[in-house]
């Protein structure tokens, strides 16, 4: 007997795979992204920081160019981490709360997708934008360092410093969607990322530090201060930070002032102990969200 296949699914109409899934939404959300007024006032931000880098370079020359280590252990580890910040600001502030403010979730939950796709997928979006923002910041030191020292003058530890850069990206933009899943609202993402990032993370670094007097290993701005320390002859690989205490004044004025420098191996973990921990806990925020 013939089986009939009228009501079998043609292939063109089958559901494809969570993995083209995300490949197909990453790249919609991208599109979206480069074509947006964000993407390009982000552009014009970071050459904006480029050329006055450039140009305080040029006017102090002398003690800012010592040595190529010095060059980029200064800009590159100062300059990439508010790079970063920046790029999750524009990027991933309202990647989920914008769903829910603008309506958009409710129409696309109506199609055959899984939020881990859709969380995945504009996840991986919003890291190909910022990223694209850091290799831009990158370009211009480049640029500098060639000037200055030579293109034979690119020292080895600035690929691990990229390296490096790249793991606390993914961990700011992990945090990020964490507190854009947490608001239906996109300014409240916008300004939470904004001030914990470029603020709020900092002053509870030097609470902790001043305060209680331990290390604040639990504050994710102290794991980035790796990107620029690898550039330091003296630099720290382990798994436990560097302690220096520095007196000022004499006799019973005198004040100690301890700080803590994380280290390589210690660095790493703390960056990918927030991504693992703040992606897996703002999937769980918007898987029990609710459209309406």
């Amino acid at each position: 007997m013939a089986t009939s296949t009228a009501n079998a699914p043609s292939a063109g109409s089958q559901v494809p795979e969570s993995f083209a899934q995300v490949w197909k939404l990453t790249r919609y959300q991208l599109r979206e992204y480069i074509r947006s007024r964000r993407f390009v006032a982000l552009t014009a931000i970071v050459l904006v920081i480029g050329l006055i880098i450039s140009a305080v370079v040029a006017h102090f020359r002398g003690s800012l160019v010592a040595s190529n280590l010095a060059f980029y252990g200064s800009f590159w580890g100062s300059g990439a981490p508010v790079v970063i910040v920046l790029a999750a600001v524009f990027f991933g502030g309202d990647a989920i709360a914008g769903e829910f403010q603008n309506k958009t979730g409710y129409f696309l939950m109506g199609l055959p997708l899984r939020r881990t796709t859709v969380y995945v997928g504009k996840y991986i979006a919003a890291f190909t934008a910022s990223l694209a923002m850091v290799v831009l910041f990158l370009i211009i030191l480049l640029g500098n360092g060639a000037y200055y020292f030579g293109t034979g003058a690119l020292p080895w530890q600035l690929g691990l410093s990229l390296l490096l850069t790249i793991v606390y990206l993914g961990a700011v933009l992990g945090a990020t969607f964490l507190f854009s899943s947490l608001f239906k609202t996109s300014a409240y993402g916008f300004v939470l990322t904004a001030i914990l990032f470029l603020f709020g993370f900092s002053l509870l670094e030097d609470l902790v530090t001043g305060l209680v007097k331990i290390e604040p290993w639990m504050v994710i701005s102290y794991a980035s201060s790796t990107i620029g320390s690898v550039f330091s002859s003296s630099v720290n690989w382990g798994l436990s930070g560097t302690i220096s205490t520095v007196t000022s004044g004499m006799g019973p004025r005198s004040v100690s002032i301890t700080t803590y420098t994380a280290g390589v191996a210690e660095g790493i973990v703390i960056m990918i102990g927030y991504l693992l921990i703040t992606a897996i806990a703002g999937l769980w925020l918007f898987e029990r969200e609710e459209f309406t």
